[in-house]
């Protein structure tokens, strides 16, 4: 098990790739899931944090429409080009919905309070995201196919939100427990919503889980900062232990287990893949500014930035760009081996925020 961490200097071209999405009305873009044909649900987001979802096909962008309000998103889109997001309606509630070219825009129902937002999707159509109740609490749901949506509960406190589905319906997320705190959850129709637990900190919340029940997330540490982890059934696996430095989040997982995030260090932002067990870090503006998640081609969507989010890709096998008068350290777990080459290196800084929910 290996990590390269690749420091960069001058002009070199990163891993990542814009999209080239051209919005109508030059809003920034984000990118938040990609499909094995090359489709891409995304949101456009204007001077005035207005966001629009948006399905970005073959150089076509195509609008998925509103429910009388000024916002939406587009979250998750599967191989059939159905997508799942939110939007917000005229008297400022919101509305999970499924979109298709074919049928536009179904407004899914709530848990008996005004709103509902979705997450992710799997292939077969089955949604998750969560949902007001009727007594004000917010808890995580599944909507099947053909089905009424299920409340998974919690694990004794007021707020759960499901963030992924895989093909076999089991269903990953975060719930509160009685003292507020939130941890990471499993959850299928046998064994119902199972705590996943932390790295020792008091916090965690799962984000993703591929078909063979992998999970991906971050929790807190005994030190009281963000790890991503990968979960494998049994285990809580620290990779932030393995990046060493910053605060880290996992934010998706595909079926060949390569695992992507973000880590944050300050004001800047960098992201890492998980693959055959060796971890890299693009840094340096180099590679997403947001990782959102990766699909069963090893692409890797999210957005890149420089005074703008700008929707972008980048593939999972991507190294981290060494260029003349860089500095490469290569760390070798259990060898701790380490090799530097001495180098004039810079850092672009730059602030955004992690979309998600992590923390209490």
């Amino acid at each position: 098990m290996s990590i390269l961490f690749i420091a960069l200097g001058g002009n070199a071209s990163g891993a990542a790739h814009s999209l080239g999405i051209v919005p109508p009305a030059g809003e920034q873009t984000v990118a938040f899931d990609v499909n094995a044909a090359g489709q891409v649900a995304a949101v456009l987001e204007d001077e005035d944090g207005n966001q629009r979802g948006v399905l970005y096909d073959k150089g076509k962008l195509i609008e998925l429409g509103s429910l009388g309000g000024k916002f939406s998103d587009a979250k998750a889109i599967n191989d059939h080009g159905l997508i799942v997001g939110s939007a917000r309606k005229e008297d400022s509630t919101w509305r999970a919905f499924l979109f298709d070219r074919s049928g536009g825009m179904k407004v899914l129902d709530t848990l008996g309070g005004p709103s509902s937002y979705g997450m992710a999707l799997n292939q077969h159509g089955d949604a998750v995201g969560f949902a007001d109740t009727a007594n004000g609490e917010w808890h995580a749901f599944v909507q099947r196919v053909g089905g009424a949506m299920t409340d998974l509960g919690t694990f004794g406190g007021k707020v759960s939100y499901a963030s992924d589905i895989n093909n076999l319906g089991q269903v990953v997320g975060t719930a509160a427990l009685q003292d507020g705190y939130r941890r990471a959850f499993y959850y299928d129709q046998k064994r119902g919503m199972v705590e996943l637990g932390t790295l020792g900190g008091r916090s965690s919340a799962a984000t993703a889980i591929n078909d063979h029940g992998v999970i991906v997330g971050a929790s807190e540490t005994r030190e009281r900062r963000w790890h991503a982890f990968v979960h494998d059934g049994k285990r809580m696996v620290d990779l932030g232990a393995v990046i060493g430095f910053g605060n880290s989040f996992a934010t998706g997982i595909n079926n060949q287990g390569h695992v992507v995030g973000t880590v944050i260090v300050g004001d800047e932002r960098m992201s890492f893949v998980w693959r055959d067990n060796k971890m890299a870090v693009h840094r340096g503006g180099k590679g997403l500014n947001l990782t959102n998640a990766i699909n069963e081609k090893g692409l890797v969507i999210g957005a890149t930035f420089d005074r703008r989010y700008d929707a972008a890709v980048m593939r999972s096998s991507a190294l981290p760009v060494v260029t003349k008068g860089s500095s490469e350290f290569i760390f070798v777990i259990g060898l701790v081996l380490m090799l530097a080459a001495a180098a004039v290196v810079y850092r672009k800084r730059y602030r955004g925020i992690l979309l998600g929910h992590f923390g209490h």
